[in-house]
């Protein structure tokens, strides 16, 4: 069986954070490890999907693309969230670096989503912000890294050579912050990884944007088992009437 599906920004984001909820690396560290869920649009969606409670999305983003390359006006009113064999815990962010090992997750979503699996994640702080802090840890130790990102953040250009041509100080004008990109590879949970890890089903994408209410959206193909298919089209369908959480950027 077959089905289309347009898929609305904030619809793409619930579908991926179940996803995310969902996956072996992440169920693993609920189990017996740590999750960090570093902040984010996207994030805000996966923390309640994996808290099990409403959160407030709008001071839960950090970097954001408005009309410009901005960063959230209420940056600083909510932290990242930690869960400690699936109970939120406060830790400050050394402490939490100090112990990361293969059993944790880090949770960090990104700007850019290249043909080779690359995650380009912009940079504001000359530090590199979030993967400056987290990234080269994770990597050397083998903790997991799991990227939630839309598919409508698909771009044709290899992240790899962006990163090379961007920078702060590289930059001569821009429409906001200038940044720099940094590649993420991790394991990427986009609408597609999550059909398949919620309702078995295959998923392509088939366009993005429109006009109107579909301004954003993602349109997918599923193909699968009829019941599945069938499952996973009505969970799509019931994220219609849920609204867009607002957040601004700063001005």
């Amino acid at each position: 069986m077959k089905a289309s599906a347009v898929l609305l920004p904030h619809a793409s984001k619930r579908l991926i954070a179940r996803g995310v909820a969902a996956h072996p690396k992440v169920l693993h560290a609920i189990g017996q490890g740590t999750v960090l869920i570093t902040l984010g649009t996207t994030n805000a969606y996966v923390a309640e999907a994996l808290l099990g409670t409403a959160i407030d999305h709008a001071a839960f983003a950090a970097g954001v693309i408005d009309d410009r390359w901005n960063i959230n006006a209420r940056i600083g009113d909510a932290r990242e969230i930690v869960l400690r064999c699936g109970e939120a815990v406060e830790i400050e962010p050394e402490e939490l670096l100090a112990s990361l090992g293969p059993d944790d997750v880090v949770i960090k979503g990104g700007n850019a989503l290249d043909p080779f699996g690359t995650v380009g994640v912009l940079m504001a702080a000359s530090t590199g912000g979030t993967v400056g802090r987290y990234a080269a840890t994770a990597l050397a130790r083998g903790v997991g890294i799991v990227v939630p990102i839309s598919v409508g953040k698909s771009i044709h250009t290899s992240v790899a050579d962006l990163a090379l041509q961007m920078g702060s100080k590289q930059i001569q004008f821009a429409d906001g912050i200038p940044s720099g990109l940094y590649p993420l590879t991790g394991h990427v949970v986009s609408e597609i990884e999550a059909l398949r890890l919620l309702y078995g089903v295959d998923a392509m994408h088939v366009a993005s944007g429109g006009i109107g209410e579909g301004a954003g959206s993602v349109s997918l193909l599923l193909e699968g088992e009829d019941e599945s298919v069938r499952t996973a089209f009505d969970f799509l369908a019931s994220l219609r009437d849920e609204q867009e959480p607002v957040v601004k950027g700063r001005r």
